[in-house]
């Protein structure tokens, strides 16, 4: 058993390659640092015209012809539909400019993501499997001659892609891949025989990135490979285009079958035996989008819930005046807040040109699907028996929500995998320290950096850095907190050890720990960015002020050429696509309220999170699970 357990500790290093060694914000936080050049500053997200633009276009497109309502019922989206998306760019939004894409940014992609998520889940998930983990693998890892070939007809939408890797055997354990691809005996490709299911876009694909296991060159061993697959290469077959399924209907989700279908060595993707570490890297982005999606459906939500609970009157009273409704609100409210808050930062966190980011969108992907999950359900409870019906929204979007915690990785996976892959460096620490301790005069260095950190810990909190002066308190609460975080885990490393492999009550309270430290981590980010806006268009005006006392002055007289500026300025910054200083202040403090709410109650979510670490009631429910399971 243990021999079976370091050769898998050894494969999932192997597919992380470098990513298991690299430091990134999020691998930090488990040894109880803040590193604030890891993060980003919060995006301006109205700063891009063009983005601006897009979205202004995608939102009136889907009003006029994206119909959830048809497209759940008929389990299909219209071609229409899809012509319009290519036409509009949405289909090849970060692909290439010389591809035919628009070269955009993943923070101007989850801004287009975050409209459809919130009009139609089901378009929502078919433009994010086409193009966040379909396209995106061919320009990360394509030969130029792949990328001239497959590019340019998926940038407009001419053609649709998939991403196949699922199949009976493998669904989160992706490692568990059986489709075999054998060596042509000419030498000239592969011969592909294996079985794919619950493949987006599967079905309609006319490009499709195929997982299966290659021989290792001399030896028994076969490694997963990714290869570039067309619906016309004999061998390839449909068994079901489009499988019939709770949510997100419109999507096609497909079964496919390939028997003896040759593919040649130029439709090789990346390098042969490194399919999972493609996969891996092209699930990022499409995590990062699925933060999107969610934020769009969750805005969509408290939007409706509100104005449902100041009207509905039941008792005598509006439903908004129940304290037990108005929790339901404001759970939601600070939610979307600090959903939509990690969604850009860590976006940003991509376009920043960042090495690591492999944690922060696992966190992100099940931070988000778990909070739309509760926003949903709570939508649904404050409309009471009128949701259940099909005339409301509500109960579509609880079916096409559901899939969200499963698919592109289990939420419960991905809290071991973020636990685990956290953990694993502290753990290495602390072996070493110990062998050290073993020698101490050689390795006196080792044991006295350790000895100098853990002292420093005691000592200070990490600095969580703002520019703001409002946020300072805010800050140094996160900072406690994360410190907090960081001697828990040693403390974990130290009873549990090797075996902490598979305490997964423990690794699941350790993930939620962390992923609420990042999220309140990039809700101060941006509310220092908010801060500083405010204080920057204070200045502004204050100034403004000043040089038009001056303009009157020296004018005596031409007070028309006074108002007539004042007038151009507010034009000009709302054609810069910000209103005025003073019309943004509300917003501004609305989004400090919201901000603390959530930063508050994440500390009590936290603190309750460390506490059962060590007082819990694991035993008695492994009993009673084992019970059932006998």
């Amino acid at each position: 058993m243990a021999v079976d357990r370091e050769k898998q500790i050894a494969e999932a290093e192997e597919i992380l390659g470098d990513h298991i060694d690299k430091m990134g914000f999020a691998k930090a936080l488990f040894f109880g640092r803040y590193m604030n050049e890891a993060l980003p500053p919060y995006p301006d997200l109205q700063a891009d015209a063009e983005t601006n633009r897009a979205v202004e276009e995608l939102k009136q497109f889907a009003r006029d012809h994206i119909d959830p309502v048809q497209i759940d019922r008929e389990s299909r989206i219209p071609d229409a539909v899809t012509h319009g998306l290519g036409r509009l760019g949405v289909l090849g939004a970060c692909l290439p400019k010389h591809a035919g894409g628009r070269g955009m940014s993943q923070t101007s992609y989850c801004q287009l993501i975050e409209i459809l998520g919130g009009h139609c889940g089901g378009t929502a998930l078919f433009v994010n499997a086409h193009h966040s983990i379909g396209p995106r693998a061919i320009v990360l890892f394509g030969t130029k001659e792949q990328q001239e070939k497959f590019l340019p007809k998926l940038a407009t939408g001419e053609a649709i892609s998939a991403f196949a890797l699922t199949e009976p055997e493998a669904g989160s354990d992706a490692a568990n891949v059986q489709t075999l691809a054998t060596p042509s005996p000419d030498g000239r490709g592969y011969i592909l025989n294996g079985d794919k299911r619950w493949i987006t876009n599967g079905g309609i694909a006319k490009v499709l990135t195929v997982m299966a296991r290659t021989p290792v060159p001399g030896s028994r061993e076969t490694k997963i490979t990714a290869f570039m697959v067309t619906p016309d290469m004999k061998g390839f077959e449909v068994i079901e285009e489009r499988m019939d399924k709770c949510g997100v209907r419109g999507s096609a989700t497909g079964r496919l079958a390939f028997r003896d279908m040759f593919v040649p060595n130029e439709n090789i993707l990346g390098e042969l035996g490194r399919g999972l570490r493609i996969a891996l890297t092209v699930l990022d982005y499409g995590r990062t989008t699925f933060g999107a999606s969610c934020t769009g459906a969750a805005k969509f939500c408290v939007a409706k819930a509100s104005e449902h609970a100041s009207r509905r009157v039941q008792f005598g009273q509006t439903l908004g005046s129940f304290e037990l409704v108005k929790d339901k609100l404001a759970y939601m409210a600070a939610g979307a807040f600090a959903m939509e808050s990690c969604t850009y930062e860590t976006a940003a966190l991509i376009d920043s040109g960042a090495e690591e980011y492999m944690l922060e969108t696992a966190m992100l992907k099940v931070f988000a699907t778990e909070v739309l999950w509760r926003i949903i359900n709570d939508t649904i409870q404050i409309y009471g028996g009128k949701a259940y019906f099909t005339d409301e929204p509500f109960e579509r979007m609880m079916r096409d929500g559901r899939i969200n915690t499963i698919g592109e990785g289990a939420n419960d996976v991905l809290k071991s995998f973020t636990a685990l892959v956290g953990m694993r460096d502290v753990g290495l620490e602390l072996k070493g320290v110990l062998d050290a301790l073993k020698n101490p005069i050689i390795h006196f260095g080792k044991i006295g950096g350790f000895a100098g950190r853990r002292l420093g810990a005691m000592l200070a909190s990490p600095a969580v850095e703002v520019r703001s002066i409002e946020l300072e308190d805010d800050a140094a609460r996160l900072g406690k907190l994360v410190g907090l975080f960081g001697s828990n885990v040693e403390k974990l490393l130290r009873k549990y050890q090797e075996s902490i492999v598979d305490r997964q009550y423990q690794l699941g309270r350790a993930a939620d720990v962390v992923m609420e430290l990042y999220a309140s981590a990039c809700v101060i980010k941006r509310l220092d960015r908010a801060l500083r806006a405010e204080s920057h268009a204070a200045g502004h005006a204050a100034s403004h002020d000043h040089h038009a006392a001056d303009d009157h002055h020296g004018a005596n007289g031409h007070g028309d050429g006074q108002h007539g500026g004042h007038d151009h300025q507010a034009a000009a910054a709302q054609a810069n696509g910000h209103a005025p200083a003073e019309t943004n202040a509300g917003e501004r403090q609305q989004a400090l309220e919201l901000g603390r709410y959530y930063l508050k109650t994440a500390e009590r979510r936290i603190r309750r999170h460390l506490a059962d670490m060590w007082d819990n009631d694991d035993e008695d429910t492994t009993r009673i699970a084992n019970r059932l399971l006998d």
